[in-house]
Formats: C-alpha cells, structure tokens, sequence
C-alpha cells in the first residue's frame, strides 16, 4: 500500500507539514469563561496532537464578539487575553505536529435568540422551511461593515500568530459570511461586492490580502472553500475552480474543498439536491475535477473514515486528508493507520428524512464524542443521536446565559 499520506508537505510559506493527514475543523462549541480556550479544549487537542496527524486546524474561532455561531463560540478580537489561545497552541503541537486556527464570522448563520449582529451581503434569510425561524433576520452590511469586518479578520489573525499559531484557515464554505458573499442565492447586491463572480469574490480577496499582510510570510494562510453548494443556482465546482485561480497570486499555501450550508448540509453526507450520495470521500468526484487546473495544493474533507479511502484521494491529485467525525470517535486514528490498524467504532449514522433536524444530531453527536475526550474518557458513538442533541440543546441554552451576560459586560467596559 502507498506510504504517500506519510511523507512530508512543504508549502510555499515554508511550513513543512509532517504527513498527509490533518485533522480539519469542528465546531467545538466548548468556550469557557469569557469566550475563551479553557483546559477542556486542551485536553482534546492534546489529544488529537498525539493521535498522529500533521496538521490540527482548530474549529472555527470567531472575529466578531457580537457575531457568533453559537453561544459557546471561542472569540480572538482585540481584546481577548492572549494567554490562553498561547496555551491552545502549545497542546496543539504537543505531538509533534503544527496547528492552524480557522478564523470565521457567520454573517447570516446566527441563531435567532443570540444578541448581537446578524449581518449578510443582503437581507435574504437561512430558508430551513419550518425551521427558517432557529436564524435570524439579517441586514445588508454597509460598505463600513464590511471593511471593519476584513479588519477584523487581520488582527485575529496577526493575534493568533503572537499566541504560537503556526497559520490561519479563512472559513469561506458552509453558508458562513464570506460564502455567503460568494453565492448568487444570498448575495443580491448590486454594487462593487456583487453580480460578477469577480464582485462577490471581493471580500474573501480583500480578507486574504488584509491577513497575508498582518503576518509573517512563515506563517501559514489557508482558505476554506465550498466545492460546491449544492444548491440550485447557487456557488458550483465551475465558480470554486475561478476562485482558486483568485487565491493564487495572494500567497495563499493551501485550499481546503467541502461543501453545503444549513440550507444543503452536504457537509453531513445530505445534501438538498441529492448530488452528493457518496456514503465516503463526499466530494472526491468535485475534487477530481479541480485538482487538475488547480495552482494550489488541495486539501479534502468529507466522509473519509478508512485509510483506503485516504490512499484513494491522494491518488486523485489531492494533497492532504481532512477528517473531523472519523477523528472525534477515534482521535489516534493517523497512528492506528501508520501501524496497519483501522477504527473500531463508527458513529451511529442518523437516517431522519428531516435534513436540518438530522443535520444538527449529528453534529450533537459530534460534539458529544469531543466531550467526552476533552474530560479524559473514551468516545461513545453508540449514543443514541436524540439523546446528544437534547443533552446539547440544554448546554447551549446555558452557554447563551453566559454569553448574553458576557456581551453586555464587554459592551459597558467599551463604553467607558
């Protein structure tokens, strides 16, 4: 069998990633006091640092205080405390290994009980059918929004660079900001940050250049982008293959493909339009398609759980492995395949013909095995999947007491 996924990966920055294999984001949702790294992240990441992979890229950490997925979002502004995110790097490369931090603001993608902004590039809402009501109602941001937001964008950045980061992965995919920007279905504007591709792409350009000029040209700049969204008229493999061309010239070290939204959570292997059946390596046959005129390395995630299944992407072209479920249920899963051993658990796969509710129990499943390692024991996956998202329902509503109490003190102590 090839020994590929186990060589090394220079990138143009410099930064040598051990092997094939990374682990790509998951939301944690796992913030302590202050929206901050605690020991229970550490204790995850050092244990996924010493389960072997070459890169660690940590779920998505917000720039925005009053925009966040959700209420137990980890926040990198201006003024959080450093310390702790230096300790979160530390864990990260513990093993061995280096860690990137995804860096993201949700724009529209914010639930409809948080405080704060929900903002978008038009006022088009998340269409979940009966479900439409869990998000918010967004704004069309003016012009100085959006040039505050790639500020802000830069000076996480440039923070998680202080902290020991070893790079940044701008989240650009899952109906998040600047995927938004990216849609024809969402983005409705007529001015310089809509219409053409060209226009839409704006942000996420103007965002890369403002990061790759906040940090040092050691330090790695990755981007996230949707292979496709899997909606009908909306981002496709034809506009991804364009945008890669974009990133190209900007100093970008690595492209990493997913796909879907809340809309079409492809993401979870279902998506709305039913173009995404494979049951692993959900994006392979788009990924396929780039690889071949793409200027930067490629990296897949997606429903990659076996190591024949990893062999076979990396005999499509691309240049690193993402997994994030395989790697919640078995975090040494890179070290089981060094050593010819495979996983011995699988998650329980949720089958419920309502996609959004199915959606969001798998990734309460998720976050339930991430749980458990983060206090020290083994992953359940046995658990039945009703049962994590109650369990994360009412954490979540407790999360957002915290944060509703932490925003308002934040906003007074600004004031002064």
């Amino acid at each position: 069998m090839s020994s590929e996924l186990f060589m090394p990966l220079p990138l143009r920055s410099g930064q040598v990633l051990r092997n094939r294999v990374a682990k790509a984001a998951m939301e944690e949702n796992m913030a302590g006091d202050g929206q901050l790294p605690d020991e229970k992240l550490l204790t995850l990441y050092r244990s996924w640092a010493a389960g072997g992979a070459g890169l660690l890229i940590t779920g998505n950490v917000m720039v925005h205080a009053e925009a966040l997925t959700g209420p137990a979002s980890v926040v990198l502004d201006e003024a959080a405390p450093l310390a702790p995110f230096t300790e979160w790097a530390r864990a990260g490369k513990s093993g061995g290994g280096v860690i990137w931090m995804q860096i993201n603001h949700p724009g529209r993608q914010i639930g409809s009980d948080m405080p704060g902004v929900v903002w978008g590039p038009s006022d088009v809402g998340v269409d979940l059918g009966k479900h439409s009501s869990r998000f918010g109602r967004p704004t069309a941001m003016t012009a100085e929004q959006i040039e505050a937001t790639v500020t802000r964008y830069a000076v996480t950045a440039h923070r998680a660079e202080k902290a020991g980061f070893d790079g940044v992965e701008i989240h650009a995919a899952h109906g998040y900001l600047l995927s938004q920007f990216l849609s024809p279905l969402v983005n409705k504007r007529t001015d310089r940050w809509g219409g053409s591709l060209e226009n839409r792409a704006r942000m996420l350009l103007d965002v890369v250049r403002a990061v790759r000029s906040a940090v040092s040209p050691a330090f790695a700049v990755a981007v996230k982008l949707n292979s496709a969204d899997f909606q009908r008229g909306g981002f496709d493999a034809d506009d991804a293959r364009q945008v890669i061309g974009m990133l190209e010239p900007l100093g970008v070290d690595l492209v990493e493909l997913s796909g879907g939204s809340y809309e079409s959570p492809a993401m979870s292997g279902r998506a709305a339009d039913s173009r995404t059946q494979a049951r692993e390596a959900y994006f392979l046959d788009l990924a396929k398609d780039l690889v071949g005129t793409s200027p930067l390395p490629l990296m897949l995630t997606g429903g990659i759980t076996r190591r024949e299944t990893a062999e076979k992407v990396l005999a499509g072209g691309v240049a690193v492995v993402g997994m994030g479920t395989a790697l919640a249920v078995t975090p040494d899963l890179p070290d089981r395949w060094r050593h010819g051993r495979e996983a011995d658990r699988q998650l329980r796969p949720v089958t419920w013909s309502d996609k959004a509710l199915a959606a969001a129990a798998s990734m309460a499943q998720v976050r339930h095995q991430m749980r458990r390692t983060a206090r020290g024991s083994r992953p359940t996956p046995n658990t039945h999947p009703a049962v994590a998202l109650l369990a994360e329902r009412r954490r979540q509503r407790r999360a957002l007491r915290r944060y509703r109490l932490w925003l308002t003190e934040a906003r007074v102590s600004s004031a002064r």
